[in-house]
């Protein structure tokens, strides 16, 4: 089962040059780029580890493709993710956000049934990913 988070995610997975690509459109748009990790690619989970600081002052694509390289080179089970920030007052948000990495194995999701009050069928999406400990995982 493919993980399918951020912007390209339907799509096969982008090579080093397309790579490059989007992350020259973010900085040629004036966003500031970020490289984020996890384990745990549940859908509620957001708040992935940062590697580094935003590159906020960086307007070269190749300086962020180095940061990504790095992350791959130290998490190479993980899934990494670009990031491209508008700091535009009013806008102040994600703009673009895309998969560069993924583990060779995705393990997927199971949907877990809860009874409530009442009878009531409450339903809850599990990764198989968190039965085993943080940094474990793939």
């Amino acid at each position: 089962m493919k993980i399918t988070q951020g912007t390209f995610s339907f799509l096969p997975p982008l090579t080093d040059e397309e790579i490059v690509a989007q992350i020259g459109y973010a900085l040629d748009q004036g966003w500031a780029c970020s490289v984020e990790y996890t384990d745990d690619p549940h859908p509620r989970n957001t708040y992935w580890e940062m590697w580094g600081l935003p590159m906020f002052d960086l307007h070269d694509a190749a300086g962020v493709m180095m940061e990504v390289n790095e992350c791959r080179k130290t998490y190479p089970r993980h899934y990494i993710k670009v990031n491209a920030f508008d700091s535009v007052r009013g806008f102040e948000t994600m703009r673009l956000s895309f998969m560069v990495n993924r583990p060779e194995e995705e393990h997927g999701f199971r949907l877990e049934r809860q009874d409530d009050r009442n009878r009531v069928q409450r339903y809850a999406l599990r990764t198989y990913a968190t039965d085993r400990p943080a940094g474990e995982r793939y």
